[in-house]
């Protein structure tokens, strides 16, 4: 039964509507791995990002090693993080009209409107720095380079101080992964755009309906929202599972109502696909009739669910091949890039047993792997002769010439192995279209048939667990991680042979590959 007037309770003044905030970190989720709107509504509206890999975990805690290294070097600076939060903002304030002492996660606040909306954009700035009449800004980054999203999370930083004090910074600074201070200019414009990116994301936010963004490898590899849009992507046969199409290629096939594989092959053929103009780096380029080629006969793969001959792979002869693949740290804090598992095996007619040289812990460790690599390496000619050293993809190649450069090649072993290397990844994706997302070996290897054992794999995975070894004491844990990085890489080594072995089958076929039993 309805309540009467004098029944209702008395009507309560609405509260102020909250004021939405935002932070110039929120960035990272718009413009990392690459730009997705799509990513930011998925967090706002509540979809879970899938948990970091064990290698991001361990570059959160190197990041805070790094930058709490810096800190060392000024004995006299504030901590505001350790006041109260309430105090934050108007102690950052106050020590920034001393120009005293170096400030550390100080806290700036402004209000603007971005996207119509009254918003407040709070930052916290590593380190600020008393300069002539004002401050630098200071950032301390795990990287070696300065990305788009540094530079925009930088700039918010300078935009708040400006609000803040009334001028801009002295400077904007990078805390490199090197060690280095990079200085990165602050543009007007730069501070207009890097506006625009968080007015985006405050429209997102509140933003209903979710954003029409198509996948593609280049912008979805490394999303931890990946699982919110790929399953149903492949469900829907769209364009952009298709292994190497552009994301400009995919934009444009969309736009013109052919975004799936079906709607693809029926609309193009390679002409038609070839004369089609999308962006490419920031400008109109026409897809070209060889690269249309390549696309409608993966789009054949994946409708087939079968492997297409393109060519008769271009192999040589040999009777036994040497299997080679490292695994290796990309440049850390303080350190020099790293190979820590130099990996190689002979199979074929006169296969022999895994032969892997690793790299010991101390100040020597990494010379010390480079020659037992050249050690494996010359008598696995000695046994054998000139035969192929088969990688996958140039990272093997790469890594030679820098450590060739680095410790030397006394006896020209490693002249030799370059001599004779022959790189899997072109052959494979000359010769055949793959159903598939990518060429990458993880993919090729289960249209070759090859099965893993181990449950826990991966480049990250690897990474992730040689630096818990480097960073125990307990030498029996320690050996026990290098074993299991050890039988992940040798089932690397035993997953290019199931490929080489593949494509070796489909010398003279002609015809679409078919899957192994």
């Amino acid at each position: 039964m309805p309540m009467s007037v004098a029944e209702k309770p008395p009507r309560e003044e609405a509260p102020e509507p909250e004021i939405p905030g935002i932070w110039p970190s929120a960035l990272y989720s718009l413009l990392k791995p690459s730009r997705c709107d799509l990513r930011v509504w998925l967090e706002a509206h509540g979809f879970e990002e899938e948990p970091p890999d064990a290698y991001r975990e361990v570059l959160f805690d190197l990041g805070h090693a790094h930058e709490a290294r810096h800190l060392k070097r000024f004995p006299r600076a504030v901590d505001v993080a350790e006041l109260p939060p309430e105090e934050r903002q108007s102690a950052t304030l106050e020590l920034l009209r001393e120009r005293r002492r170096v400030i550390y996660q100080g806290v700036l606040r402004a209000r603007t409107t971005l996207a119509g909306r009254e918003v407040e954009v709070t930052g916290h700035p590593d380190f600020m720095l008393p300069a002539r009449e004002h401050w630098a800004i200071r950032d301390s980054k795990i990287n070696r380079n300065v990305s788009d999203y540094i530079v925009f999370q930088l700039h918010t930083y300078g935009w708040l101080y400006e609000q803040t004090m009334g001028a801009p910074p002295v400077a904007l600074q990078v805390h490199s992964g090197s060690d280095e201070i990079i200085d990165v200019p602050y543009e007007r414009e730069t501070v207009e755009e890097t506006l625009a990116l968080l007015g985006r994301m405050i429209e997102l936010r509140f933003c209903d309906e979710r954003p029409d963004i198509h996948v593609s490898n280049p912008r979805c590899a490394g999303c931890g929202f990946r699982e919110h849009c790929w399953p149903q992507a492949i469900e829907r046969r769209e364009v952009g599972i298709l292994p190497a199409v552009d994301r400009g290629t995919v934009e444009e096939l969309h736009e013109r109502g052919a975004g799936t594989i079906p709607g693809l092959l029926a609309e193009f053929d390679a002409a038609s696909l070839g004369g089609l103009e999308r962006s490419w780096a920031r400008r109109m380029k026409p897809v070209g009739e060889e690269y249309a080629e390549r696309i409608l006969a993966a789009a054949r793969a994946f409708e087939t669910g079968r492997p297409i001959v393109l060519s008769e792979p271009e192999l040589p002869d040999a009777k036994s091949w040497v299997m080679f693949d490292l695994e290796g740290m990309p440049p850390r804090v303080d350190e020099l890039e790293k190979i820590y598992i130099w990996g190689l095996q002979v199979f074929g007619e006169n296969a022999g047993p895994f032969r892997p040289a690793v790299a010991g812990f101390g100040p020597g460790g990494d010379r010390e792997g480079w020659f037992a690599f050249l050690d494996e390496c010359k008598a696995i000619l000695g046994e054998h002769g000139d035969i192929p050293f088969v990688h996958w993809a140039t990272y093997e190649q790469v890594k030679l010439d820098t450590y060739i450069t680095r410790h030397g090649d006394p006896d020209g072993i490693a002249a030799r192995v370059k001599a004779n290397l022959l790189d899997l990844l072109p052959i494979t994706r000359a010769s055949v279209a793959v159903p598939v997302s990518s060429y990458s070996l993880k993919d090729v290897e289960t249209v070759a048939g090859y099965e893993r054992r181990l449950e826990e794999y991966g480049g990250s995975w690897s990474m992730a667990r040689y630096i818990e070894a480097t960073e125990t004491n307990d030498e029996a844990k320690r050996a026990a991680i290098i074993e299991e990085i050890l039988a992940y890489n040798r089932e690397d080594l035993e997953a290019t042979w199931a490929v080489l072995e593949w494509l070796r089958g489909l010398r003279g076929s002609g015809r679409p590959a078919a899957l192994p039993a």
